[in-house]
C-alpha cells in the first residue's frame, strides 16, 4: 500500500518561496513524504541586490536571474497569478494561462511568501508617472527610460526641457533608493563623458529625496549612515532630507511642502505594502502582514505557514519583529521546512533563532557601507569588496556566478554601452495626472493623443496676436484633443489644468483604429471637431 503524499503549495517565488521549495525537495530525497507546488508570477528568481547593476548595465539583463525549473527538479510550479485561497476547503485558485479558465490546486499545508508590491495610492500622479523599483522589469525599464533621455537630451535646443530631461529624481534612502541614485549617478556620468558628449557634467543633476535625516538611518550605525550621506553628496547627488514626495506630474516631482523639481525621470521606491493576497486569506494580519508565532505557523491556522516580507516574524530575543530582508527569509525558509515536516510526524515545531549576519549597501564610485559580525564596521573601497564578495557567493548557481564574475571583470576595463533595448509594446490606453497650472499640451505641438478627464477641469487656451483668450472650460467626461488628430495638424490651442486633474488618454495609433471599425464613431468625432471649431471662431472674433 503506497505512502499517501502530504500537498504542500508555496505561494511566492522570491527568496523565501524558493528556498522553502528546496528544503522540502531535500526532505523528498531523504523520504519524506511530499509533494511541492510552487506558484509564481515569473518562472525565475530575480537576485534583487544585483538588480541596480542592471539599471547601470554592470552585469547582464539575464545574469541576475534563475530559472525556477532548474532550481526546482522536483517542484510542479505553475506560472500563474493566485486569484485566491480557501483557508477552509484548502485549495488555491489560480488566475488563467492560455485559456481563460481557472486552475485549482488542493493542498494540505499552505506556505504564503509572497513578498511585497509596490503601493503609490493616496499620492497623486505617482502611478501613472513615477517608475517602480522591484522586479527585473522595473531596472530594464529604467535602464531604457534613462537612456532614451539621454538620447533626446543631447539634441535637444529647449533649454527648459533639457533641464528637466537631465534631472533624475528617486524617492527612498533606503538601500534600494541609494543604490539606484548611486549606479543612475555613475552610468549617467560615464555615459556622458565617453558617448553623449554634447552634454555638459554641469547640466546633469541626481536628486535623492529621503524624509530622514540621513540616508540609510534605519538600517545602518549612525557612523556608516553619515558616512553613506557624505559618500553619495560628495558623488554629485543632492540629498533633499526631511522631505517626502506627495505627487508627480509627467514633467515634475511635487514634496510635501509644495517644492516642485521639474523632471523626466522620477524613481521611487517606497512605499511598498504586503500582497494584496495576504489580506484576503481572512487570517489574522497586523500592519498587512501576517501574524506568526516563533514556528512561523499564522495564528489561528495549523496548516498555513507564513514568512519573508509578508509575514510577522517574531525575533527570538523579543526585540521587535524580523526585518524584510534575504537573510532572514533564507532562514525562515529552512525553519518552515522542518516544520511542516515535523507536523506529518507530531515532533516538536522548531523556532525562528536566527538574529542576522550583517548588513551591506552600495554607494557607486567602487564605495560600500558593511556591517558584518562581531561589530565589524567597514566603509569605503574594502566595503566594496566584501559587498561584491559576498553577494557572488550567494548567487544560487554556479553558471550565474561565472555570468556575473565574466560580466564584474569586463566592467573593470570596459566601460557599459548604453544601448537602448525597445522591446516594441506600447502603452495603449494610460492615465496621468496634471497638478494646477500644468500644461497637457502647447499650441503647435504635434497631435499624437486624445485625453478624457476623469477628474478636475482643464481650460483651452488660443494665443492670437500676441495675447491670450480663453476658449473654453472643461471638467469630468469631457474629452479633447481630437481635432489634431482627425486632420493630422499641430495643436490649435493649448490646455493646461485648472485644478489638480486625472485624464485619460488614447494614442493615435489606437484612436485611429477605432475610428476605422466604428464609421459612426468617427462622424461623432468631427462633428463635436467642427462644432468646437465654430464656436472658437466666434469668440475670437467677439474677442
Amino acid at each position: 500500500m503506497g505512502t499517501t503524499m502530504h500537498r504542500i503549495v508555496v505561494l511566492g517565488g522570491g527568496f523565501g518561496g524558493v528556498h522553502v521549495a528546496l528544503a522540502l525537495e531535500r526532505l523528498g530525497r531523504m523520504g519524506t513524504p511530499v509533494e511541492v507546488s510552487l506558484v509564481n508570477r515569473e518562472n525565475y528568481l530575480v537576485f534583487q541586490p544585483l538588480l541596480a547593476e542592471v539599471v547601470a548595465g554592470s552585469v547582464g539583463v539575464i545574469d541576475t536571474i534563475t530559472p525556477l525549473r532548474r532550481l526546482l527538479p522536483a517542484t510542479r510550479i505553475y506560472i500563474r497569478e493566485v486569484e485566491g485561497v480557501d483557508v477552509e476547503a484548502r485549495t488555491v485558485t489560480l488566475g488563467p494561462g492560455i485559456l481563460p479558465r481557472p486552475t485549482v490546486i488542493p493542498y494540505d499545508s499552505l506556505v504564503v511568501a509572497l513578498g511585497t508590491v509596490t503601493d503609490f495610492r493616496g499620492q497623486p500622479g505617482l502611478p501613472e508617472h513615477a517608475l517602480p523599483f522591484k522586479s527585473l522589469a522595473d531596472a530594464i525599464s529604467l535602464r531604457n527610460h534613462v537612456i532614451h533621455v539621454l538620447e533626446q537630451a543631447s539634441v535637444e535646443e529647449d533649454a527648459e526641457l533639457r533641464r528637466e530631461m537631465l534631472t533624475f529624481v528617486v524617492a527612498g534612502g533606503g538601500f534600494s533608493g541609494t543604490e539606484v541614485v548611486a549606479e543612475v549617478n555613475d552610468f549617467v556620468r560615464g555615459a556622458c563623458k565617453r558617448v553623449y558628449r554634447s552634454i555638459a557634467p554641469s547640466e546633469l543633476r541626481f536628486v535623492l529625496v529621503h524624509s530622514g535625516e540621513r540616508v540609510l538611518e534605519r538600517e545602518l550605525t549612525p557612523r556608516l549612515s553619515a558616512y553613506a550621506t557624505r559618500t553619495l553628496a560628495g558623488c554629485g547627488v543632492e540629498l533633499l532630507l526631511g522631505r517626502r514626495l506627495s505627487a508627480a506630474t509627467s514633467a515634475a516631482a511635487v514634496l510635501e511642502d509644495g517644492t516642485r523639481i521639474a523632471t523626466r525621470t522620477l524613481v521611487s521606491t517606497v512605499p511598498t505594502s504586503p500582497n494584496p493576497v495576504t489580506a484576503a486569506l481572512g487570517l489574522p494580519t497586523e500592519r498587512g502582514r501576517l501574524v506568526c508565532d516563533g514556528t512561523l505557523r499564522v495564528d489561528g491556522r495549523e496548516d498555513v505557514w507564513a514568512l519573508g516580507d509578508c509575514a510577522l516574524v517574531p525575533m527570538p530575543d523579543g526585540a521587535g519583529f524580523a526585518p524584510p530582508t534575504a537573510q532572514h527569509a533564507i532562514r525562515q525558509a529552512n525553519v518552515v521546512a522542518t516544520n511542516v515536516a515535523a507536523h506529518l510526524t507530531g515532533a516538536p515545531q522548531t523556532h525562528f533563532t536566527f538574529t542576522g549576519l550583517g548588513k551591506l549597501g552600495a554607494l557607486g564610485h567602487r564605495r560600500a557601507v558593511a556591517e558584518l559580525p562581531g561589530g565589524v564596521h567597514l566603509s569605503g573601497f574594502l566595503a566594496w569588496v566584501i559587498w561584491r564578495t559576498v553577494y557572488w557567493a550567494k548567487l544560487p548557481s554556479g553558471t550565474r556566478r561565472l555570468r556575473v564574475g565574466l560580466s564584474w571583470l569586463a566592467d573593470l576595463v570596459l566601460p557599459p554601452d548604453p544601448l537602448q533595448l525597445n522591446l516594441g509594446v506600447g502603452r495603449g490606453i494610460s492615465q496621468a495626472h496634471f497638478e494646477s497650472g500644468d500644461a497637457v499640451f502647447h499650441q503647435g505641438d504635434l497631435g499624437d493623443r486624445l485625453y478624457m478627464i476623469l477628474s478636475g477641469e482643464a481650460e483651452v487656451v488660443r494665443r492670437e496676436n500676441g495675447a491670450d483668450m480663453t476658449l473654453a472650460r472643461l471638467g469630468p467626461g469631457e474629452y479633447f484633443g481630437e481635432a489634431a488628430l482627425l486632420g493630422r495638424i499641430p495643436r490649435s490651442a493649448t490646455v493646461q489644468a485648472l485644478t489638480p486633474m486625472d485624464v485619460l488618454i488614447l494614442p493615435r495609433g489606437d484612436f485611429q483604429a477605432l475610428l476605422g471599425s466604428l464609421p459612426d464613431l468617427r462622424e461623432g468625432f468631427e462633428d463635436v471637431a467642427a462644432r468646437r471649431a465654430a464656436q472658437n471662431a466666434e469668440r475670437l472674433e467677439e474677442g
